[in-house]
């Protein structure tokens, strides 16, 4: 009998995120004021590009492998307005204008993990944000802020430790 630590089904809940420098998260964590609701600790802002959920522990060198071909173009990304999704009830940063970048390197990501037999959670139109708050129970108020200026260079892919509570980059690209 196999028991449910075993490394044989073992899962891990696993995501692929822009992953922030110090100067960066430091400046997005600054954001936080700006929005109500239950904050999220500096150290786990990130901006998503692939949810996958729980995925067999065996899968993580298809992941990892995958995480090394990824080509991750530097992109000056400009965190420049707050919105809020409803049903989720989450406040976030994000950009007004995406840079195309950006969405052509989450459609590649999300091509490469289709190909490869994963389905990811993320689906629909891409919306690249930063979670600031969940259970935030209304829209940011309409604020002008000083705009946060990211040079994105680096894709992370990141486990969601549900014993910690923390996320913790299993390998950086490049």
């Amino acid at each position: 009998m196999i028991s449910n630590d075993s490394p044989a089904t073992a899962t891990r809940k696993l995501f692929f995120a822009l992953w922030p420098d110090p100067a960066t998260r430091a400046a997005l964590a600054r954001l936080m004021p700006l929005v109500q609701g239950r904050h999220i600790p500096p150290a786990k802002l990130h901006l998503t590009l692939a949810f996958l959920g729980q995925q067999d522990a065996s899968r993580l060198p298809t992941l990892l492998a995958m995480l090394q071909r990824l080509t991750v173009p530097a992109m000056p990304l400009r965190i420049d307005c707050l919105g809020y999704f409803t049903r989720p009830r989450i406040a976030w940063a994000g950009m007004a204008q995406p840079p195309a970048a950006l969405l052509e390197l989450q459609a590649r990501l999300m091509a490469a993990l289709m190909a490869a037999g994963f389905d990811p959670a993320t689906h629909g139109e891409f919306k690249p944000h930063i979670t600031l708050a969940r259970e935030a129970h209304q829209a940011p108020p309409a604020t002008a802020f000083e705009p946060v200026l990211w040079h994105a260079t680096q894709v992370a892919l990141v486990e969601s430790d549900m014993a910690s509570g923390k996320y913790l980059p299993l390998a950086l690209n490049p």
